[in-house]
């Protein structure tokens, strides 16, 4: 797996299960640099196949989520590696990731960073932080696929206002257009985080992978059917579990 530079990747800890991907490009304030974006989807591969790996966390180094795109780089990338390509091709990636993904979002979280966030299942964020689509200041035609995503989350009227103003909202504002799903105090939030993470990788990783294929609408009448088969072994446990006073022993994907 090629880690470029600018990222970091870690198992928290192997016995519990979650992996964190850390942007670590505190002097850019985690802009992403070409390669980065590049790179994103080949990194992500062998974590989606790894049964050690059942939970997901984006974070970023230094006290920053992610200020985007690295705007230095783009006007020197060709027509056949344009960076709209590049950032929708690691937003789809991200976005298809068949485990749970939690953005950890400290500081500033703009532009592709908050395509890469709304891109996670879960966005969990420090008091402090910030958050813009600010494609309008640069004259970029925003994603179709990164536009619709924003409108799922924050409704037609707040997508509108993010994407006309450019300007930046703090953490409240994003909670509460639904940008955000939890907003806690900055010392509170990776307890917060990882306490999820854990708690979700000792679930059924059927039931969540399932559910995440239904949920954002992938899953058919005939893809239902064969998760419902899939999971006779896994109910007969929970049950077993349930009647027995004991944690679930789920064998699904591990």
């Amino acid at each position: 797996m090629h880690i470029p530079d600018g990222f970091r990747l870690s198992v928290h800890d192997r016995a519990e299960h979650v992996a964190t991907l850390l942007i670590d490009r505190p002097a850019k304030r985690n802009a992403l640099s070409a390669d980065m974006w590049r790179s994103l989807p080949g990194i992500l591969e062998p974590l989606a196949a790894d049964p050690q790996v059942r939970v997901l966390v984006l974070a970023g180094a230094g006290g920053t989520f992610c200020s985007g795109a690295d705007i230095s780089e783009v006007a020197g990338l060709s027509e056949g590696d344009d960076a709209t390509g590049l950032t929708v091709a690691a937003e789809r990636a991200l976005a298809r990731f068949p485990k749970p993904v939690i953005a950890m979002v400290e500081g500033f979280c703009v532009g592709g960073g908050c395509q890469l966030a709304l891109a996670c299942d879960l966005r969990l964020a420090a008091a402090g932080a910030r958050f813009g689509v600010t494609p309008a200041k640069l004259g970029i035609v925003y994603p179709l696929s990164s536009t619709r995503r924003l409108v799922e989350h924050v409704g037609p009227s707040a997508a509108k206002l993010l994407l006309y103003s450019a300007d930046l909202i703090d953490a409240g504002h994003a909670l509460r257009i639904g940008l955000v799903d939890e907003l806690l105090p900055a010392e509170e939030l990776a307890e917060r985080v990882y306490g999820l993470a854990r708690t979700m990788a000792g679930r059924s990783q059927l039931t969540l992978a399932a559910s995440k294929e239904i949920v954002e609408g992938r899953a058919g009448d005939d893809r239902f059917r064969e998760w419902q088969k899939a999971s006779r072994d896994e109910l007969a446990e929970g049950v077993a579990a349930f009647l027995e006073r004991r944690p679930p022993r789920f064998t699904w994907g591990r």
